[in-house]
């Protein structure tokens, strides 16, 4: 086949010393099977998309600082007939965390989210009442990478409201009770390649931290999903990511019960080098 991977200008601030890139892991396994694997910055108007057997949304990380233009280019790729994996419409859906009030209305459980609509008034004394719990996590409804998500205490309203105050101006935010199994034990990531499991690992922040990314420091252990959250993870999948080429089901583990963080379809990290036979179950899933 024929292969674009989808990708931005510069992938330098999201890589780690002790992670591979993924994206030229996955370039040098699917040419070492014989296809021809090209990656193609979805900014660039000079591309003929039209041109590949498959168009991979891959490592667009720059398109949550870029949303309209962005929705732009996905409007674009639908009138010229282009197909993309994962399909246009499920990113669409994806790219805003709203979509998580669709999981909730399907009895998916997930962290309890309070909304902050772009230029709402915010009464975060209210918030820690209502969410139960003095300590809140805040990010943008759009958005990846960590940008602009923070946790916030009740000592620290004061000196951090103007903060959040600012960037509600701009855009929808979101706010969540802080979930402390974050840096107790981890956060869980199920990787599903094809609508199918392939493998799972487990992320941990470092010391005094709460973001699990790679590139901020975090730890990746592959680790064997645990019956209850495969469980409630195949769930998520059979339900919310039909006719996707790859998905990632983020959470954590709340006695016993599966809490839903984030759903990603559009261009999640798939830890492909901690399990043996990731790239293999990709290149199948790939010719489905």
């Amino acid at each position: 086949m024929n292969i674009a991977l989808v990708t931005c200008e510069s992938l330098t601030q999201y890589a780690a010393p002790t992670v591979e890139d993924e994206d030229s892991l996955l370039t040098r396994y699917l040419r070492e099977q014989g296809h021809q694997v090209a990656p193609r910055v979805w900014t660039n108007p000079a591309v003929d998309w039209a041109g590949y057997d498959k168009v991979v949304v891959k490592s667009p990380w720059d398109y949550f600082d870029r949303v309209d233009d962005f929705y732009a280019w996905l409007d674009r790729m639908d009138a010229t007939g282009i197909e993309l994996l994962n399909p246009s419409s499920i990113i669409r859906w994806n790219a805003d965390k709203k979509y998580l009030c669709d999981l909730e209305q399907a009895g998916i459980p997930i962290v309890p989210t309070h909304w902050l609509p772009k230029g709402s008034a915010v009464v975060i004394d209210e918030l820690f009442d209502k969410l139960g719990s003095d300590q809140l996590v805040v990010k943008p409804a759009v958005s990846g990478g960590a940008k602009n998500t923070f946790t916030l205490t009740r000592l620290e309203t004061a000196e951090r409201l103007p903060q959040l105050t600012e960037l509600v101006q701009h855009e929808d935010f979101l706010v969540q009770p802080f979930q402390p199994q974050i840096q107790t034990e981890g956060e869980w990531s199920l990787i599903y390649l094809g609508g199918q499991f392939s493998h799972c690992v487990l992320k941990t922040p470092k010391s005094g931290d709460f973001r699990v990314q790679h590139y901020l420091g975090g730890g990746i252990e592959p680790r064997e999903a645990p019956a209850h959250l495969r469980q409630a993870a195949d769930r998520i999948i059979d339900q919310f990511a039909q006719g996707c080429l790859y998905a990632r089901v983020d959470g954590v583990d709340a006695d016993g019960q599966f809490l839903l963080m984030e759903l990603e379809l559009i261009e999640p990290f798939l830890y492909l080098a901690s399990s043996e036979g990731a790239l293999a179950r990709y290149e199948q899933a790939l010719q489905q």
